[in-house]
């Protein structure tokens, strides 16, 4: 496995990046937060018989109140982007069941629901890009959490790309195989191709998650366990890079949902008693069920990382570096959010220009 690591080593100084990759044993762990947010949803609304039982259920979640004004967005923020709900989903690197404050992000998704047509576009920000975290200047985006947990997190996120995220969902790593297992396994399509680098995929996240499982031996339609289907999102060497990678992770979260939609109610409930615990959140459960009205109208339409551009620096560290910041948050708000007439906040332009004073990059 070095020499793999070598080449995507020489791949990255040959080149403009479009993120660093985060240690091997985090890849492709980044479609969890979104497993998650859908199940949680869907089991709202097959368990929506009454409040009472869904009360119960989901006061096993860990829940925490944040005021909004904590989160740092602009009346600009409020008004242009009043037709979306952003969500942040994070996957941070604890093993434990403390989610909060002390703890990276290593995994950082914006899932952004269109209220009016439904759709959701899935924004992964890369874990090691540059930012202006209030308090701390300029540094790793993963780090926000860890000195302030969601709430300065959203923060981060809302002033360095303007937006308006009020709410999250936090998870960690080992929770994802265990949600899938729970499920009973996915059914996935495994290539030819695939089957040589699955299972290296597999030993590594059995060693990081602690759950055992075995490798994958033929290729073709088959239920793959918990470490099986997130082993399968992993996979990036095969043709079609890191984009197949994405395709995967989406695969992988619509046989999650399908599968979860044939269960029944016991099922559900097992289910929701093994997952609910270990999610920390701000959405409560008036929110959640607020959801239910759309629920069949949600559909994943796009899934982007951002930035779209970046070029690696080493200062004290490695960073990723946004070139620029104001041209990143530019092309995002007129592709994801269709703003053609978008014009950069005062915030976001001056902490580009900062970026580019720090680093020379342009």
């Amino acid at each position: 496995m070095s020499g793999k690591h070598s080449v995507e080593r020489n791949k990255r100084n040959e080149r403009v990046q479009t993120s660093r990759e985060p240690k091997k044993k985090r890849r492709g762990l980044k479609i969890f937060g979104t497993i998650v947010l859908i199940l949680v949803v869907l089991i709202v609304a097959i368990l929506s018989a009454t409040y009472l039982y869904i009360n119960d259920k989901f006061s096993k979640m860990q829940q925490v109140d944040i005021n909004e004004e904590e989160l740092d967005i602009s009346e600009t923020a409020e008004k242009n982007l009043a037709d979306y709900r952003n969500i942040a989903l994070f996957g941070v690197d604890s093993r434990d069941s403390n989610l909060g404050k002390g703890n990276r992000s290593d995994t950082i998704i914006i899932a952004s629901i269109n209220n009016k047509t439904g759709e959701v576009k899935l924004i992964s920000v890369f874990r090691d890009t540059y930012m202006q975290i209030e308090g701390h200047g300029l540094d790793k985006v993963t780090h926000a959490y860890s000195y302030g947990s969601a709430a300065l997190a959203m923060s981060t996120l809302n002033s360095n790309m303007d937006l308006n995220i009020k709410e999250f969902v936090t998870v960690n790593f080992d929770s994802v195989a265990e949600a899938i297992n729970a499920l009973g396994g996915v059914s996935i399509n495994v290539d030819k191709a695939e089957i040589e680098y699955i299972n290296s995929y597999i030993d590594e996240t059995s060693k990081v998650t602690g759950i055992t499982s075995k490798h994958v031996t033929s290729a073709g339609k088959q239920t793959l366990d918990g470490v099986q289907a997130v082993a399968y999102a992993r996979i990036r060497y095969t043709s079609g890079g890191d984009y197949k990678r994405a395709e995967r992770a989406r695969d992988v979260v619509t046989a999650a949902v399908e599968k979860l939609k044939t269960k029944s109610i016991g099922e559900i409930n097992a289910l929701a008693d093994e997952i609910l615990p270990k999610i920390y959140t701000n959405i409560d459960i008036s929110d959640m069920l607020s959801m239910l009205p759309n629920l069949m109208n949600y559909k994943i339409t796009d899934s982007i990382g951002w930035p779209y551009e970046t070029k690696g620096i080493t200062l004290d560290r490695w960073y990723g570096i946004p070139v620029t910041l104001e041209s990143n948050v530019t092309k995002l708000h007129q592709e994801i959010f269709n703003e053609t007439d978008y014009v950069p906040s005062d915030k976001v332009k001056n902490v580009s220009n900062q970026i580019v004073t720090k680093t020379g990059y342009r």
